[in-house]
């Protein structure tokens, strides 16, 4: 061996060994002898130790159920770092979540001491954790109902906008003519709030529920149609000039070369009509609906039940960050064969 390549070896080795290497335990390896357990774990699991003894230990000033579990569950949230940072195969998760574990931590202790502990934030327009909890176990017959109902209306008032605005992007992109009598209405009227034609929708719809699903499909349809038929429109000629020259029709044009193509602007389209259908079903549960998360946080507000209206955002929360997730793996499997996707 030369000299040359035994100072390589030993270069090689000095770096591995420094931290600055992302080839190192934590890199593509994943696993190695120089293992090291994220020091931002341990900073977690100490912060989440404190909240635990910090709810057992100080005495309540608040009339609260639930402080020995609340302070369990705590604790058991310290261990589960703790043991899931010894691991090999996800300390380097833990070591990224670190320190979001510790900021969430953090919260937990500045919610818990301000309401149930000092009683700063009180009732009731605040609630501690243990309150939350109480609140979402004594009605969550009503809420499960009310998420099911909101995430029906959610998926069905999506759906049939997506598919209304691929299908009209297309056509507009494909066929001049119809175009030529789309694009003035798309301009006209795609810009106005969904929720503007509530008044409208209340009177022509025989009933709410079938106004509400009507609105959110205006909402999805606009940015879908506009996005498809920008990015259908942009497919270069080269694509199907190859695809004609290997026999292809009109139809394996449209749906195995311009749709496939245009898939990075359809999905934005997506996007944006998924972020429109999340406003307009609060809106439309809470002037219109009488079911839904949207319709009970309005219902609670009015009776000052501000722990389960609290409750109810949470399972918004929820419903609108899956909903997301869904369009993102789907968005990543569809176009799995991109460069530099961004992942959720």
């Amino acid at each position: 061996m030369t000299a040359s390549a035994i100072g390589d070896v030993e270069r090689a080795g000095h770096s591995g060994g420094s931290g600055g290497s992302t080839a190192g335990p934590y890199g593509k390896g994943g696993r190695g002898v120089g293992f090291r357990p994220p020091v931002a774990a341990y900073f977690a699991v100490l912060v989440w130790a404190v909240a635990a003894a910090l709810t057992l230990l100080l005495p309540d000033r608040q009339d609260v159920p639930y402080t020995s579990a609340l302070g369990v569950v705590a604790a058991l949230v310290a261990l589960a770092v703790l043991v899931l940072a010894l691991v090999a195969r996800v300390a380097e998760r833990i070591r990224h979540w670190g320190p979001w574990l510790a900021a969430s931590g953090y919260w937990f202790v500045f919610w818990e001491v301000s309401t149930a502990k000092t009683d700063r934030l009180s009732v009731p327009y605040f609630t501690s954790p243990q309150g939350l909890w109480e609140a979402m176990w004594n009605d969550h017959d009503l809420l499960v109902s009310s998420f099911l109902n909101s995430l029906r209306l959610l998926v069905i008032g999506f759906t049939l906008g997506a598919v209304a605005g691929v299908l009209t992007g297309i056509s507009m992109a494909w066929w001049r003519r119809t175009d030529y009598w789309v694009h003035p209405i798309l301009m006209s009227l795609g810009p106005v709030p969904a929720t503007a034609w509530l008044p409208l929708i209340l009177v022509i719809f025989p009933s709410t529920y079938s106004g509400s699903v009507f609105m959110m499909t205006i909402a999805v349809w606009f940015p879908v149609t506009v996005l498809t038929r920008s990015g259908i429109s942009g497919v270069g000629r080269a694509y199907y000039d190859v695809a004609q020259t290997l026999g292809a029709g009109s139809g394996y044009l449209v749906w195995r070369v311009a749709v496939p193509a245009a898939l990075p602007q359809i999905f934005v389209g997506l996007f944006m009509g998924l972020g429109s259908s999340f406003i307009t079903l609060v809106v439309a549960e809470m002037l219109g609906v009488k079911d839904g998360l949207g319709w009970y946080i309005q219902w609670t507000k009015g009776w000052a039940a501000y722990p389960r209206m609290y409750g109810a955002i949470v399972l918004m929360i929820v419903l609108c960050a899956g909903a997301m997730t869904v369009l993102f793996k789907l968005r990543s499997r569809a176009l799995r064969w991109q460069k530099d996707l961004v992942r959720w």
